[in-house]
């Protein structure tokens, strides 16, 4: 999906494309965050869950990085905010609080 068009070049950008390479590949690093952070949702260990906020911290941080750097002016021209950029919001957000609110089971010393 298209994350920003601009219209001086005619084309629209997404997570994958940019002209030149310009703006890099920022779709590899979500991917990657995404598949890492199913794999400790999944897990039942507190550690993972730990790990998971961290992952989830980063992928929020680089996302505020990834959406100035594609929806900002530039010599005049504002590129025009597309769909794609508002799911990847909605995703990093949602991911945030997936890591925030684990459902973990924590066993009492009773049960030791």
């Amino acid at each position: 999906m298209p994350w920003a068009y601009y219209a001086d070049l005619h084309k629209s950008f997404t997570g994958f494309f940019s002209e030149k390479n310009t703006y890099g590949k920022p779709g590899i690093f979500f991917s990657f965050i995404a598949v890492i952070s199913v794999v400790l949702i999944f897990l039942d260990k507190v550690w993972a869950k730990r790990i998971h906020i961290l992952f989830a911290a980063l992928n929020l941080g680089y996302l505020i990085k990834t959406f100035i750097l594609f929806t900002s002016c530039y010599n005049g021209y504002c590129p025009e905010k597309q769909f794609g950029i508002y799911l990847l919001i909605i995703g990093c957000l949602l991911m945030m609080i997936v890591a925030l609110f684990p459902d973990i089971k924590l066993m009492d010393e009773k049960e030791q």
